[in-house]
């Protein structure tokens, strides 16, 4: 993990963006992709001194004004200005719950249990899979271990064929731990996955250092399951408000689509199998 986080955020989201993205006009050669730091810093209304010792970390203590001024500047999106203002100590109206709860609630369990018709999971900060229903369960058996969902994307070939537009979700993956990285930076969790993936994916190496940042909240999934074939899915992730760093993640399909049908022949399967494993012999 990068010491000064801060500044290496601002250093990718810089990188990211053109003079043309901010209705800027492009002076000289460019030897680096993206703004120049004094451009950054007209746009903001800072000092470009100023802005250069927040990038390199030597000044730590940027007002709330100087915060909104660079998330304006750098176009930052809700979830990114967010994780900048956590990144410099200050986030606005929230509070940092930096420790995770130790396990899923009994009461959790339980609801996810009565939806036996959608896949329902709970995420750890870092994208660990804490707990599931029993659909979910057949939903991820493609996957060698379904134990984390970033390890799955990035590490398990089941990961290409499972999710149809790979990319789309090996950004998602990346750009939530970016978030999880932005609540708690010296996470030694986050720190050991963030090890792994990078040593073996190239892929999410270059994703984790364009720094974007996201929140699960609600959006389509595009899968495909060896048993069943394609399914076209919904997810919706709620905080578990009693577990700080938890969220339920549900996925449902369209009522009476071929998504939805074969959301049922996938439990109708798993079901059976799970009957015949455990009936007794003799």
């Amino acid at each position: 993990m990068d010491e000064n986080h801060f500044g290496a955020f601002l250093r990718a989201r810089r990188a990211g963006l053109t003079p043309r993205d901010v209705d800027m006009v492009s002076h000289g050669t460019r030897r680096v992709a993206g703004l120049r730091r004094e451009e950054v810093a007209v746009l903001a209304g800072v000092n470009a001194d100023y802005y250069t010792r927040l990038e390199q970390g030597r000044e730590r203590n940027p007002s709330p004004q100087v915060l909104d001024a660079l998330a304006r500047a750098l176009r930052l999106d809700g979830d990114a200005r967010a994780h900048l203002f956590r990144l410099a100590g200050s986030a606005p109206g929230a509070e940092r719950s930096l420790h995770m709860a130790a396990g899923v609630s009994p009461a959790l369990r339980q609801l996810m249990d009565g939806y036996p018709h959608t896949p329902a999971f709970v995420l750890g900060r870092t994208l660990d899979i804490l707990a599931t229903n029993a659909l979910a369960d057949a939903l991820f058996t493609p996957f060698d271990l379904a134990d984390n969902l970033a390890r799955m994307i990035f590490l398990d070939a089941a990961g290409r064929y499972f999710y149809a537009d790979w990319e789309r979700a090996a950004q998602a993956a990346v750009a939530n731990l970016r978030e999880g990285a932005g609540l708690d930076p010296d996470s030694p969790e986050l720190h050991r996955l963030v090890t792994e993936l990078t040593q073996h994916s190239s892929e999410f190496a270059r994703l984790w250092n364009a720094h974007h940042v996201r929140g699960k909240r609600r959006d389509a999934k595009s899968l495909h399951h060896p048993e069943v074939g394609p399914l076209a899915l919904t997810y919706q992730a709620f905080d578990v408000r009693d577990a700080p760093g938890q969220q339920l993640v549900i996925y449902h399909a369209e009522p009476g689509s071929p998504s939805a049908r074969a959301l049922t022949l996938l439990g109708s399967l798993h079901a059976t199998q799970h009957h015949t494993q455990t009936e007794p012999r003799g």
